[in-house]
């Protein structure tokens, strides 16, 4: 009986083992990921969350965690019909005057036309990297991926798994030239009234008759080195991770990401001789 009982007790123990490990390797819960800045910005499942601008309120929401390196995305509904003037975003950013920040910020437009993917990049504080893209499908009528890859030697966009604009390492090799690697960043969405500019450089405003305007995020993937913000050798500790590691583009993404420059791209900083006399000078290497 004794050898029985010691059995029947191992066997216990192994089973609520097995299940402690199961409730604690459970993904987390949007809830859990992200902090909403606003009412208007809610939890409609586990992994989705809707963004709602109005006359009232702006809406956004940002991730608990920060990280260094990372591959992290989410598929994304934008507001359907008449949304001139919206502004829908999905970015990463550090915090500070010499903050690091990735954007991909959607611009809304009249039923029927196109929006515009609207990207810049800021390190140290500094940005006037934008360019902008049409996206060749309508972003409001289904959920599209977008995803931001960032390692030690580049800073990748995509939409779709398509690579749609890179951002290299070139600190050490071409003068003049800076890169995020000394920073931690977080994910932020937002929606917003960008009337200003958004929508035909400022032509057309929002129209808010056609408010509330919701934007859809979902099944977030949210991959990297977390760095702890009390800990002042986390980012360093990050510069050894797997992720500081990324891929090299492959043929096909350096192919995809010539066409996309060739037929979609509406506006890039690089080929603007007005506002840059001088080429910047990471330009050369971008443009792969």
């Amino acid at each position: 009986m004794g050898s029985l009982g010691g059995s029947r007790s191992t066997l216990l123990i192994l089973l609520l083992l097995c299940l402690s490990l199961a409730v604690g390797g459970r993904a987390q819960t949007l809830a859990q990921q992200f902090t909403p800045w606003t009412e208007n910005a809610r939890f409609t499942t586990d992994t989705q969350m809707q963004l709602t601008l109005d006359q009232r309120y702006a809406a956004g929401a940002g991730s608990v965690n920060v990280w260094t390196y990372v591959d992290i995305s989410a598929y994304i509904k934008m507001p359907p019909f008449d949304s001139a003037g919206t502004v829908t975003t999905f970015y990463m950013s550090s915090q500070g005057d010499q903050h690091y920040e990735l954007d991909m910020e959607f611009l809304g437009n009249t039923s029927g036309q196109p929006f515009l993917l609207h990207t810049n990049v800021f390190v140290d504080g500094v940005g006037g990297r934008e360019q902008q893209m049409y996206l060749g499908f309508d972003p409001s009528a289904d959920f599209h991926y977008y995803r931001f890859r960032w390692s030690k030697d580049m800073v990748v966009f995509y939409v779709d798994n398509k690579p749609v604009r890179v951002f290299k390492n070139l600190e050490g090799t071409v003068p003049g030239t800076k890169y995020l690697n000394q920073q931690a960043m977080g994910v932020y969405i937002s929606i917003w009234d960008g009337s200003s500019w958004a929508t035909q450089g400022g032509r057309v405003p929002i129209n808010w008759a056609s408010a509330p305007f919701t934007a859809t995020y979902q099944d977030f993937a949210l991959n990297g080195c977390v760095v702890d913000p009390n800990d002042p050798n986390g980012v360093a500790a990050c510069q050894n991770s797997p992720y500081a590691t990324g891929a090299a583009l492959s043929n096909q993404e350096v192919y995809e990401l010539g066409q996309n420059k060739a037929y979609m791209m509406k506006y890039d900083y690089c080929d603007d001789r007005v506002r840059y006399p001088d080429v910047p000078p990471e330009c050369p290497y971008n443009n792969v």
